[in-house]
């Protein structure tokens, strides 16, 4: 690129995971081949949440009818601050001054204001967090590097209220109809031990199937979904992923079924509610599934679960004494091997985590829907870094001894 053979910034802190709070350090590392003029070379951090979709709605009737498309939007802005490195800040008048060549390092550093929502991607909404140099050149094209970070906020489940160590149970039943007969009713008792979790830590499930029905059930199953609400003017619009699916399979007329003590680990996942962002909130739902074969509805009984950052401190006890986690709540049983526990993610320096001693150390992991684009209206072809990023959550691996040796690399059920 002519004169410029290497812009580039690096954030000090290796993962790029931040608080609220929490103060950045980092530099920009410039390399010139020969002097360039400029009006300054500055950075920008930015913190925003942004809500967009488009709806298509007609008017009229016949030749008078009409295709619109609305747009609806919410935006807020939560930091925008720039920094000026070498030269002018925007709009400051007077000559411009010419960078000389060589390679330079510019410090800097920034305060994040605290009540931050952590970092998100989703389909029609994003809370997105970066660093953006800037060498502001006059009458040509900028050049332009991006860095974005994660901000993790963290959910306590041991001050969240209602109580997230307690069990859950539901239960539902509904009667197929064959023709003109109804037959007997197929019912579903669903149970967790606890309602909080943390990414790494395992759900684990337990159910009983009864098939009064005249047909086989052709299938039961545990769907583990996200549900995010985008709120905009005037509207708001849902959507869901599904993170994990586990299943088992038919059950015979007048038969039963159990799962017990089916372990489905949480992988790295944003926290519940996304607390300090007003225009995207985030649920999850364990939703329990007996899908008959044959035209019928699917029996459903859904329990919603809370993902934190801080597991409950009876956690913390069984990890730090060997305990069986299973023996410890109670459950009775051997867990069922349908997923295998996870190794732990890529290893990285422990997170700013205020948690109690005794608990076990958390890593660090990208979020299981991998990278999203994060380029906007304000980046080209000029832009350089990185403009494919996954945000990045706390994991902990509550089997450490027993996978060992393992390997990093993330479990197939993250992506099932």
């Amino acid at each position: 690129m002519g004169k410029l053979r290497l812009f580039d910034i690096i954030l000090d802190k290796p993962q790029t995971v931040y608080q609220a709070g929490e103060l950045i350090t980092g530099r920009v590392v410039l390399e010139l081949d020969e002097p360039m003029k400029m009006r300054g070379l500055r950075v920008l951090f930015h913190g925003a949440a942004n809500v967009h979709w488009t709806e298509s709605h007609s008017t009229g009737s016949g030749k008078n009818r009409r295709t619109t498309t609305v747009h609806y939007n919410a935006h807020e802005s939560y930091f925008e601050h720039i920094i000026v490195l070498y030269g002018k800040a925007p709009g400051e008048s007077g000559d411009n001054p010419s960078h000389p060549q060589g390679q330079f390092t510019y410090q800097f550093q920034f305060l994040l204001p605290p009540g931050l929502p952590s970092s998100f991607e989703g389909a029609w909404g994003q809370v997105r967090y970066w660093v953006k140099g800037t060498i502001d050149r006059p009458w040509r094209f900028d050049h332009n590097c991006k860095r974005p970070f994660t901000v993790l906020s963290h959910l306590d489940l041991n001050t969240y209220q209602p109580n997230p160590s307690q069990g859950l149970e539901g239960k539902n039943e509904k009667t197929l109809c064959c023709w003109c007969c109804a037959s007997g009713p197929i019912s579903a008792t669903f149970r967790i031990a606890k309602q909080g979790y943390v990414p790494g830590e395992p759900i684990y499930i337990n159910a009983e199937i009864e098939n009064n029905a005249s047909r086989k059930m052709k299938a039961s199953r545990v769907e583990f979904k996200q549900i995010i609400a985008f709120h905009a003017t005037r509207k708001t619009r849902h959507s869901t992923n599904t993170i994990q699916t586990l299943q088992k399979g038919e059950i015979d007329a007048g038969g039963t079924e159990s799962w017990e003590n089916v372990q489905l680990v949480v992988p790295p996942l944003p926290p519940s509610h996304l607390v300090g962002c007003r225009i995207i909130d985030i649920r999850y739902i364990l939703n329990f599934v007996v899908d008959p074969s044959g035209p019928a509805f699917d029996l459903e009984v859904p329990l919603e679960v809370i993902i934190g950052t801080i597991p409950l401190q009876q956690m913390w006890s069984n990890f730090s004494t060997n305990m069986n986690y299973n023996t410890a709540y109670g459950m009775g049983t051997e867990p069922t091997p349908m997923v295998a526990m996870p190794t732990a993610p890529p290893q990285g320096p422990p997170p700013t985590n205020p948690s109690a001693p005794g608990a076990p150390p958390p890593t660090y992991a990208e979020c299981v829907f991998g990278k999203s684009r994060i380029a906007d209206d304000q980046d080209n072809q000029y832009t350089r870094g990185e403009l494919d990023y996954a945000p990045i959550y706390t994991y902990y691996n509550f089997n450490q001894g027993a996978d060992q040796g393992q390997g990093q690399q993330p479990p197939q059920a993250w992506t099932s």
